[in-house]
């Protein structure tokens, strides 16, 4: 495999309902437009100099480093809700970091709360000054359903 420094991230989010608990989650991505690739689940580090942008058309079987939040659920009617934010420091040569968090509940209550995280990883690492951003989805759970949301890194 061949492995690199990502120049770019993006974010995506999708939710579904599956046959199965696989199916569902299989859906949620189909719904986020990375369901035809091989996610390679990753730390919550952006490299620095790592640029967000717009989503990327990646070749389909693609290996594809991803810091994601799922949660999938058999409850009707209950909402669950998945989120990602990222907190990239102004000075560009720091690297950045992406939290992930899922949870019942609603998208705007998810969301808050992985800003919150990523506020405080900065807080930590003695950033006062950065960009931040995210991304949440929600779902009503009709028979089985996810939500999914994450921050995609590529070259």
């Amino acid at each position: 495999m061949n492995l690199f420094t990502p120049k770019r991230f993006f974010f995506v989010a999708g939710h579904s309902e599956g046959f199965s608990k696989l199916n569902s989650f299989d859906c949620a991505l189909l719904n986020a437009k990375i369901g035809n690739m091989n996610l390679i689940k990753i730390s919550s580090i952006i490299p620095p100099y790592c640029k967000n942008v717009k989503f990327i058309k990646i070749p389909q079987g693609s290996f594809i480093p991803v810091a994601y939040a799922s949660i999938t659920s058999d409850m009707t009617g209950q909402y669950i809700s998945a989120g990602v934010a990222a907190a990239k420091p102004d000075d560009d040569s720091l690297p950045g970091v992406i939290m992930e968090y899922s949870s019942n509940g609603r998208k705007k209550d998810i969301e808050q709360i992985v800003r919150s995280m990523a506020e405080e990883a900065m807080r930590v690492r003695g950033v006062s000054n950065y960009s931040l951003s995210s991304k949440a989805t929600e779902h009503r759970v009709k028979r089985i359903g996810t939500a999914f949301a994450a921050v995609v890194l590529w070259e």
